[in-house]
């Protein structure tokens, strides 16, 4: 039996972002004995675009919030478009910065919650429009990533599929709000172990304890 930890997030998720030290701290400290699984939620998907403006006054709202509870800071040229959504040109969708991540998976499986993470700072510190391709080639530039094959990639209807793939599997998982975080057992044995935001300190005791009593068994 080999557990996986499971991350169940999306890149638009503002208390995801503020929950990004809290996991990628996880993954360095079980680096070696629990390999993790970043799944993208599909938070956004509207069937058609929607501005900005539409969700602006509610991230008006609750992002000092997140920033009070977990320490993270939004950044400038993020808040530019929440606080000026009649300027903006944003049409929010979840699909794109999804499909990112599975091909980043594919090729530095070790470091998917790291890639995610910086899918994050790069929307909500650095107000990078994550449906906009160019949005991701300073992260190529730092992996080493091929920009043709990236953007040949990101256009393929193979790795929307994954993508889509991973919205359904969260649906199965019952994941209704992110970020989520799930111990899988084996035979489809999961542990709840974060819904909403949640400290290091307590991810990390409801994880060893689970770990521990498997190891006891």
């Amino acid at each position: 039996m080999n557990p996986t930890l499971y991350y169940c997030y999306d890149a638009y998720c503002g208390w995801c972002y503020g929950f990004s030290p809290v996991i990628k701290r996880i993954a360095l400290d079980y680096a070696t004995i629990l390999p993790m699984e970043v799944l993208s939620g599909g938070m956004i998907l509207p069937e058609e675009p929607v501005h900005i403006g539409v969700t602006a006054g509610y991230i008006q709202q609750a992002y000092p919030t997140v920033e009070a509870t977990t320490g993270i800071k939004f950044g400038e040229d993020y808040l530019w478009h929440i606080n000026n959504p009649d300027k903006s040109d944003w049409f929010p969708n979840s699909e794109m910065p999804a499909v990112a991540l599975c091909i980043f998976k594919e090729q530095f499986p070790e470091n998917q919650v790291e890639f995610a993470a910086e899918l994050q700072y790069a929307l909500h510190f650095e107000g990078r429009d994550l449906t906009d391709k160019e949005a991701y080639r300073h992260l190529l530039e730092k992996w080493g990533i091929d920009p043709k094959d990236f953007y040949e990639k990101l256009g393929s209807e193979a790795y929307l599929e994954q993508a889509r793939y991973e919205f359904q599997l969260c649906k199965q998982l019952q994941v209704t709000g992110y970020p989520c975080v799930l111990l899988h057992m084996g035979d489809n044995k999961f542990h709840l172990l974060a819904r909403g935001f949640t400290p290091f300190e307590d991810l990390k005791a409801r994880l060893d304890m689970i770990l521990n009593n498997v190891n006891k068994q």
